[in-house]
């Protein structure tokens, strides 16, 4: 029997970005995907992510946004979140972690890098 494969949010406003994502995950991860922050929001009310993949620069509400308020609600603090942007200034970097973010890749990625990112932090 094949174990349930672990959620994995990617939030990014870029389509290509989450079909690309989706389909090199997909095989290891149940993937969702979000095109904004009032979509992830959504999805988080009916399911719980093993990990969030989050874009920094969107429109409407922004990465460093989003992480605020998942940090500061009980539902949703302990879920680990990646940023996953194209944001490569060690500043970014910075904030980001400091608002609570377990990594920071930044985009192009590889593969194997993503991954072995999200086994650190869903196998802890």
């Amino acid at each position: 029997m094949e174990a349930k494969k672990k959620l994995v949010i990617l939030v990014d406003d870029n389509t290509v970005n989450l079909k690309i994502g989706k389909n090199l995950l997909s095989k290891k991860y149940a993937v969702a995907t979000a095109p904004s922050a009032a979509k992830l929001f959504s999805l988080l009310e009916n399911n719980n992510p093993a990990l969030i993949l989050l874009d920094i620069d969107m429109p409407e509400m922004g990465g460093y946004e989003v992480i605020k308020i998942l940090k500061s609600k009980t539902e949703t603090k302990d879920i680990p979140v990646v940023f996953l942007t194209g944001m490569k200034d060690s500043k970014d970097e910075e904030k980001g972690r400091a608002l609570g973010a377990v990594d920071y890749l930044t985009k192009p990625f590889k593969l194997s890098i993503l991954i072995a990112c999200i086994e650190k932090h869903i196998n802890f």
